[in-house]
């Protein structure tokens, strides 16, 4: 009699773990502590870091949907962490805090410190300790928010909208007409089960780029000014993701760093106050996750071709993407699926707009969110007709994969997210 008590106990504890949703929110200051190269701008070359103009922060969400984790990761930094310490974290996080599932992204802030360097001689070892040093204390703090946020988790309601604004970013790429671009922000909000407001996730694709590239020091540019405005408004923890901004500046005429946060900001709480959260009546969670290989459209190892990436940028950077890149280019495709509806799609590098564009269009989701820079860097990703008009970012030297790379990763989350709906068979 008591075995079979205890069996029916299991299978309710079983049976309501499967039906819970919960949520949970930290943040970590990732700032450097020394002087280290800064990223983004070709023109610094090696110059390094000359203060803080506002901290860099990592601000982590973990949603539990149904017993699966899935934890969500806005960077104050130009990109994801490099692959070393992207699987140090993810390893960490899956340890103490059981989360399998992570989307780990970069605002794309031009004004955070170099990531892609090596504890080797040439790559790093001697001339950028600091740098070296840094990495270890960043892959902790990240790691960090991510544990106290799985602590926090709590019953939780969600809602998620989005709107199409116009007059806050513009294609810095192409002349001809129309432009596309990606007026999208979407926004998904999680209150608790009591109505207190826990976190909102904004996404939106816009290079922030306000601050000038002789300003050596560190800034959230304008995504940290849209964080503080939406907490201070709602009450609620702010994660920011950056979009496909590949080919997406700011529009200037909304101002500089601190007027076009605070008015981006200001339509995200609209946004945000808008929608209705609900409870979730039957959570569930499905991700995965593929790194595809490309042909190099560049060839570092050529000498002639790898002393004009050393002039442009600097000789340590430059031989560390030789590196990555020897095996072809490798970027990740990483895909979400929450709740049956909500979808979240990542791609590591600097898509173009209208890849994630088309994508919301042939995916017919109820939301779809599209993450940027996130869960790695493999430099921009450009459409094929992009590629065919040139110029930056859809020239080689900054997007190396293979023409219609973007596509070919643009199909195969199309694919699995009609997969995870079983619209089609796997």
């Amino acid at each position: 009699m008591n075995l079979l008590k205890s069996s029916v106990l299991l299978l309710c504890a079983a049976g309501l773990a499967a039906q819970t949703f919960q949520a949970g929110a930290a943040r970590r200051d990732i700032t450097p502590r020394e002087a280290v190269p800064m990223w983004g701008y070709g023109d610094r070359h090696d110059a390094l870091s000359q203060g803080v103009d506002d901290p860099l922060y990592a601000d982590a969400l973990v949603i539990d949907a149904g017993g699966k984790k899935l934890a969500i990761v806005g960077l104050d930094l130009g990109r994801a962490p490099a692959d070393p310490s992207l699987e140090r974290i993810r390893e960490r996080i899956k340890r103490e805090a059981g989360i399998e599932y992570t989307l780990i992204g970069g605002s794309h802030t031009h004004h955070g410190p170099v990531l892609e360097l090596k504890d080797e001689e040439g790559k790093g070892k001697g001339r950028f300790d600091a740098a070296l040093r840094y990495y270890r204390q960043m892959e902790d703090a990240i790691a960090e928010a991510v544990i106290e946020a799985n602590g926090k988790l709590q019953p939780a309601w969600m809602a998620a909208g989005s709107v199409q604004l116009e007059g806050f970013n513009v294609n810095r790429h192409t002349k001809l007409e129309p432009k596309p671009s990606d007026k999208e922000l979407a926004v998904l909000r999680l209150d608790t089960a009591e109505g207190k407001p826990l976190a909102v996730v904004v996404n939106w694709a816009a290079h922030p780029t306000t601050l000038s590239s002789q300003v050596l020091k560190f800034s959230a540019d304008y995504v940290g000014v849209l964080k503080q405005a939406l907490s201070r408004e709602t009450g609620a923890a702010a994660v920011f993701i950056q979009g496909a901004a590949g080919d997406q500046s700011i529009d200037r005429r909304k101002g500089g760093t601190k007027e076009y946060g605070e008015a981006l900001a200001a339509e995200a709480v609209k946004l945000a106050r808008s929608l209705a959260p609900a409870a979730v009546v039957k959570p569930s969670l499905e991700a995965r996750e593929e790194r595809f290989r490309f042909k190099p459209r560049v060839d570092l190892k050529n000498p002639i071709v790898s002393m004009m990436y050393e002039k442009a940028f600097f000789p340590e950077l430059v031989r560390n993407y030789q590196d990555e890149y020897a095996d072809g280019v490798r970027p990740r495709l990483s895909v979400a699926l929450l709740n049956g509806e909500i979808a979240m799609v990542a791609g590591s590098g600097e898509f173009f707009s209208s890849h994630a564009v088309r994508l919301k269009e042939r995916a017919r989701m109820k939301h779809l969110f599209f993450f940027g820079y996130c869960n790695g860097y493999h430099q921009y990703f450009p459409t094929i007709e992009a590629a065919a008009e040139g110029g930056y970012g859809a020239d080689p030297t900054v997007a190396p994969a293979a023409v219609g790379a973007g596509e070919e990763m643009m199909n195969q989350a199309l694919l699995w997210l009609y997969q995870m709906q079983g619209r089609i068979r796997p």
